[in-house]
């Protein structure tokens, strides 16, 4: 397995062809052989998400993009939901454990991101038809002995070290609890599941799952004696290398509940210029002209690039309407000066306003500030606008005579996050 992604251009199956166009290809573990699978007929692969929490957020869209692709293409993708390992928590890319969940959190948190995927996917029992699988099923009844007897066997704790999740934890000299080093194995051993129960032969994943990935390849290689693949994507980054999906407020959710379809639409309409190009490229469904014709603009114009990807991934995750409605409220509120409909709002008690509620504490119960330190710094620097017009003093006090024709205060932090407060 060399990992790389040598002789791209001469690929033959469409599924690897769009993952090349869009920038979405990592790590191949076999150009040529995986390339040879997806040519022929229809071709099954799966993409793992852990439980660990109630919903997908932004940087989920990559491997869902691959899925989608991938089902397009004419292949089954097979969503593995993973009630078991989410019991032992995955260690790539932390510094600790992670908080243990007991079964009905993980039930709950396995709804939501089913709820997720499947706006994405179309669920069925035909050829291409997405099939949802939870890895409890087979990990929940594993004997422990025969386990270790039978897989545990195939691997070696001096390579176990070697992984980067388990490398980094203890360069840092972050403790690695028992539970969790066994975590690679048991994702491995999915692998093997899916391939006997499913004639499952590629796993996908982000490119921090390259080590988990491979062990599984391995894995099935060794124990079923069958040809397995596995691919990666990169991870979602901005032009400067950061991880993206997060806000002051938190992660960027993919689940309407936990974010509006306006403040999702403002985070893609607020990436930095040079990453908008990219982005539509990897994860918008439009035209090939299109997205090279929006990849040229530059200046002011690149806002238009910007809006587009705002649009087309608010419309795959939250559907047109949403996306028609929050494109309508930022028009409203930055190019009209008005009150968008879907803006933001927070309810508060009508006391605490008729007796005077500090900035400070208003922009920390809105969401816009995470902390009362975090609002002063902000209100001191003139980043908080009052019905649109700067304040100064953290203390200022917010009463019902702020309220404005429409019965609402309108909350500004910096030029682009509004928040409408509404008493009760």
């Amino acid at each position: 397995m060399d990992g790389g992604t040598r002789g791209t251009a001469e690929v033959r199956s469409e599924f690897l062809r769009q993952v090349v166009r869009r920038g979405l290809l990592s790590q191949v573990t076999d150009l040529g052989a995986l390339d040879a699978v997806l040519a022929g007929p229809p071709a099954r692969a799966y993409i793992g998400f852990d439980c660990t929490a109630p919903s997908l957020h932004a940087g989920s869209l990559v491997p869902i993009t691959l899925l989608r692709l991938l089902q397009r293409c004419g292949h089954r993708p097979i969503v593995v939901l993973g009630g078991g390992t989410s019991k032992v928590g995955d260690p790539s890319d932390k510094d600790r454990m992670r908080p243990l969940l007991d079964d009905e959190q993980i039930r709950r948190n396995m709804g939501g991101i089913r709820r997720v995927l499947e706006r994405f996917l179309d669920v069925g029992d035909g050829p291409t038809g997405a099939l949802f699988v939870d890895n409890a099923d087979w990990l929940d009844t594993i004997a422990y002995v025969p386990f270790l007897r039978d897989v545990g066997r195939h691997f070696t704790i001096n390579r176990m070290l070697a992984f980067d999740s388990v490398r980094r934890r203890l360069e840092r000299e972050q403790p690695m609890t028992f539970l969790e080093f066994n975590y690679m194995v048991l994702q491995a051993y999915d692998f093997v599941e899916l391939a006997r129960r499913h004639d499952c032969l590629v796993q996908m994943g982000g490119a921090d799952q390259w080590g988990n990935i491979v062990n599984g390849v391995e894995l099935v290689r060794r124990l079923l004696d069958r040809p397995a693949h596995g691919l990666t994507a990169p991870l979602l980054t901005s032009a400067d290398g950061a991880k993206m999906g997060k806000t002051a407020g938190g992660a960027v959710w993919l689940d309407g509940e936990l974010l509006s379809a306006y403040d999702f639409w403002q985070y893609w309409r607020n990436v930095d210029d040079a990453d908008a190009g990219p982005l539509l490229r990897m994860l918008a469904d439009l035209p090939e002209g299109e997205v090279a014709r929006l990849e040229r603009l530059s200046g002011q114009e690149v806002n238009e690039a910007k809006k587009a990807l705002a649009g087309e991934l608010t419309r795959l995750c939250h559907g047109p309407e949403a996306a028609e409605r929050a494109a309508a409220t930022a028009r409203d509120t930055f190019e009209r000066g008005t009150l968008g409909a879907d803006l933001p709002l927070i309810e508060v008690p009508r006391a605490d306003l008729e007796g005077g509620l500090a900035l400070f504490e208003l922009l920390r119960r809105s969401g816009l500030c995470a902390t009362g330190g975090e609002a002063r710094r902000l209100v001191a620097a003139g980043g908080c606008r009052l019905n649109d017009v700067v304040v100064l003093d953290p203390l200022h006090a917010v009463s019902v005579g702020h309220l404005t024709a429409d019965g609402v205060v309108k909350l500004s932090a910096g030029k682009k996050r509004h928040t409408l407060v509404r008493p009760v």
